[in-house]
């Protein structure tokens, strides 16, 4: 296997269809002499599990960045199911189907946990014009927004303050509040730092048993959760393309573990969980 050249789209698959939910074409983003992400081309079909790893400053974060629209790239695409959206605000973004959840959970503690999950979906729901003023509506998007909760196991302490939460419970706060938008793709920003065993069970379980043509980009130091739910795998290296695989031939490729250290005799899965990138 060859390193994925940096002139063309990676072909993550054979048969992905005319209009991937994601193609990225030659994306840059530079801060003053710095390239944080360096001609990064990507193509992911619908329902595609896709982990994007590498070492500390690798460019990961900042490739999601770019993706959801809180950072610009300067140069290259960015096509979201057929339509460019290089320029296109996060909050249309949003609204086409992109989510994200982040290496800190995003939460606001002094909301309820319902109330947090009921905002975050507030701007995709079909009943959302003049709910506040409809008990009826409201109770459809709280209604929406319990579902989700159960599905992170925070159903029993939905009207519980956000602020009281456990850093455990906050990530899956975090994920609940990204799946209420339905999206076709989400982003994950290392969604196991900081969990139990049974934490990150639970979370596999959750994106596990989400609906197929839901696309996956994983941002991951845990191999064992890259392995048990990516399909292929990306290496970044100071902002470029090293490889890209299925996951099980990446994960064992040289470079990757040349990328994570320098020490040949070191296994990739021992990459320090607290890296960022």
């Amino acid at each position: 296997m060859t390193s994925a050249p940096t002139d063309a789209p990676i072909e993550v698959s054979a048969d992905a269809p005319a209009h991937p939910v994601l193609e990225l074409t030659r994306l840059t983003r530079r801060y003053g002499s710095l390239t944080a992400v360096d001609d990064v081309s990507l193509r992911l079909p619908a329902g595609a599990r896709h982990a994007v790893i590498g070492p500390n400053g690798a460019g990961k974060t900042t490739l999601l960045n770019l993706i959801a629209g809180t950072d610009k790239p300067d140069q290259g695409t960015i096509v979201l199911g057929g339509t460019d959206v290089t320029r296109k605000s996060t909050a249309r973004r949003s609204r086409l189907g992109i989510a994200r959840s982040f290496q800190q959970p995003v939460v606001i503690p002094e909301l309820t946990v319902l109330d947090n999950v009921v905002l975050a979906g507030w701007p995709h729901h079909p009943k959302r014009r003049g709910a506040w003023r409809s008990p009826s509506r409201l109770r459809l998007h709280a209604e929406s927004a319990l579902r989700r909760l159960e599905a992170v196991g925070l159903a029993d302490i939905a009207h519980q303050p956000a602020a009281t939460l456990s850093h455990g419970q906050r990530r899956m706060l975090d994920l609940a509040a990204a799946l209420a938008g339905e999206p076709r793709l989400l982003l994950l920003d290392e969604p196991a730092a900081g969990l139990t065993d049974g934490d990150i069970g639970r979370l596999l379980g959750i994106l596990g048993g989400l609906p197929a043509d839901v696309a996956i980009i994983l941002v991951e130091h845990h191999v064992e959760v890259v392995a048990q739910l990516a399909s292929t795998v990306t290496v970044l290296a100071a902002g470029r393309v090293v490889v890209t695989a299925p996951t099980q031939e990446a994960l064992a490729h040289p470079e990757v573990r040349d990328v994570y250290q320098t020490d040949p005799k070191a296994d990739v899965s021992a990459a320090p969980a607290d890296e960022r990138g």
